[in-house]
């Protein structure tokens, strides 16, 4: 005697059961035709990773109307018992984090809209207090202050040529 039916043969007995084809199912749910295909031969090697396979499931098993809590559940029963997804996927996180890690980490913490909001106001209180700066400057200084007194000069040194006479 056989025992209680897969997950994959639950979806295609609902599929079959509402005269579905499988270009029906994937034109709704927008899953590939190869991955709910997939997904009835309960060859879920096609996906990378256990999360894709439990979103697909459960949108497939929504739209057979099928409980989809009990579906994931059963369906993490089935992937516990096989070796490739019974293990957490590897991050592949280096061994050493370098600076770039570090400033990428503090980037990410940072409230861009505050910080966004603080150097517009300390750019505003700079140009200020530069407009500010010069004004008082433009003001109180003198420009013809360093100037040497004038010198008047008469007579003509013969390094000029003489002005022709009026008519």
């Amino acid at each position: 005697m056989r025992g209680m039916p897969t997950v994959a043969e639950k979806l295609r007995a609902a599929r079959e059961a509402q005269k579905l084809s499988i270009k029906d199912v994937a034109d709704k749910t927008k899953i590939r035709t190869d991955h709910v295909r997939a997904m009835e031969e309960g060859n879920f090697t096609v996906f990378s990773a256990p999360i894709y396979i439990r979103g697909t499931v459960k949108n497939y098993a929504a739209l057979l109307k099928l409980d989809t809590a009990q579906i994931l559940a059963e369906l993490d029963g089935e992937l516990n018992r096989t070796a490739h997804f019974s293990e957490p996927p590897s991050l592949g996180l280096p061994a050493r984090k370098t600076v770039v890690d570090h400033l990428t980490l503090l980037l990410a913490k940072l409230n861009w809209k505050l910080g966004v909001a603080v150097v517009a106001v300390l750019l505003f209180v700079s140009v200020t207090g530069l407009v500010v700066v010069v004004v008082r400057n433009h003001k109180t200084h003198d420009p013809l202050a360093n100037l040497p007194p004038a010198v008047y000069q008469t007579g003509n040194s013969g390094e000029t040529l003489p002005l022709p006479a009026h008519r």
